[in-house]
């Protein structure tokens, strides 16, 4: 069984996401991996991946088609093992720093040639910290530098981004900042047109139903509104271009000596969820980001079949919905229950606002 992402976008050299764009937090909840686990994971950037490791399972299989994905995991993982935390937040980018590239040649003997070749061809990607890298950053930086300044200064992008009661949150967005320049700009900006181009691959577009900017912005609310702005490390990137101090759950420093005691439980694969060597055995959690935004009708079904087969009883799955909807227990009724309670209350959580849902669901 092919990948149907694979027939239909790139992935062979282009570095689409440095970073994970999924809200750890919620993940590891909802998937609550125990230790004795096998978790199979989409590889993505990696953080995801290393912040299921924090829980101490047995193995996180983390996969990715797309070798530049796989080049980002293997320079996190040789970071973890070499660097201080506070060294890891100035590669990535989340600290200001004036020597990421010699901290990046003191990780380098870590990786494997294919790896070490990708990121020696990249120093000024380096020097500008790792998870500015991609092509989904640097859509946001276009948006950053040459969209939101003009209707917005960066008084008031900082006003945002501290701390404020709901009432005051409220009243800043409603009065400050949901302004019609804002709206009209964000609707361009964000159109499935723009995004396709300059963020993300155009075939990820192939079964939307509704219209990506105004999903998006009703989501926007949500983020800045109902959720804590100055605790969302995914907004605080998108309008600063670094973590400050809002940081995801791979980057914390809670989280930063349990993922590094656990790397060798970390298996990177080249390799699509429908052609995973079944030598891996039965698996617990799987963590599968929003890969069915990108596949018919039918591909989802055989896929979650698929899982649904390759899990031992009681495992526990987690994935989210942007555009397109896809739910496991709707084409498998009687081998998939959704947790609705959690996914739900999760869902409220997320704190990377561009889904318009996150799902937790039991093989039965």
């Amino acid at each position: 069984m092919r990948s149907e992402a694979a027939a239909t976008a790139d992935f062979e050299s282009l570095l689409r996401y440095a970073q994970c764009w999924e809200d750890a937090d919620i993940l590891v909840d909802g998937l609550d991996v125990q230790p004795g686990h096998t978790c199979v994971s989409i590889a993505s950037a990696g953080e995801n991946s290393l912040s299921l490791l924090s829980r101490s399972p047995k193995r996180v299989i983390a996969v990715d088609l797309n070798p530049a994905q796989l080049a980002a995991v293997e320079l996190r993982v040789s970071a973890y093992r070499t660097l201080t935390h506070a060294e890891l937040l100035e590669l990535i980018g989340s600290r200001l720093s004036e020597r990421r590239l010699a901290l990046y040649s003191r990780c380098r003997d870590g990786l494997k040639p294919g790896a070490r070749a990708f990121w020696d061809s990249r120093p000024s990607e380096v020097a500008a910290g790792i998870g500015c890298a991609g092509k989904f950053e640097r859509y946001f930086a276009t948006f950053r530098r040459r969209v939101l300044p003009l209707v917005h200064r960066r008084r008031q992008v900082r006003s945002l981004l501290s701390p404020k009661s709901l009432d005051e949150r409220r009243r800043f967005f409603d009065e400050t900042w949901n302004s019609f320049a804002w709206r009209m700009l964000f609707r361009v900006f964000f159109s499935e047109r723009l995004l396709g181009f300059l963020g993300r691959d155009p075939s990820f577009f192939r079964y939307a139903e509704d219209s990506v900017a105004e999903h998006l912005m009703k989501r926007v609310r949500h983020a800045f509104v109902e959720l804590d702005p100055a605790a969302n490390p995914y907004l605080t990137w998108i309008l600063t271009g670094m973590h400050g101090t809002a940081l995801p759950h791979a980057l914390r420093a809670e989280n930063f000596d349990a993922i590094r005691a656990n790397l060798d439980r970390l298996d990177v694969r080249r390799s699509s969820l429908e052609e995973l060597d079944e030598s891996t055995g039965p698996i617990d959690r799987w963590n599968l980001s929003d890969i069915f935004e990108y596949m018919s009708d039918d591909n989802a079904r055989a896929l979650f079949g698929r899982i649904a087969d390759r899990s031992r009883a009681g495992s526990r799955l987690a994935y989210w919905n942007m555009i397109v909807p896809r739910r496991g227990e709707t084409y498998l009724p009687t081998r998939l229950r959704t947790r609705q309670e959690d996914s739900a209350r999760l869902f409220a959580q997320d704190k990377a606002f561009f889904y318009r849902g996150f799902f937790v669901e039991d093989v039965r």
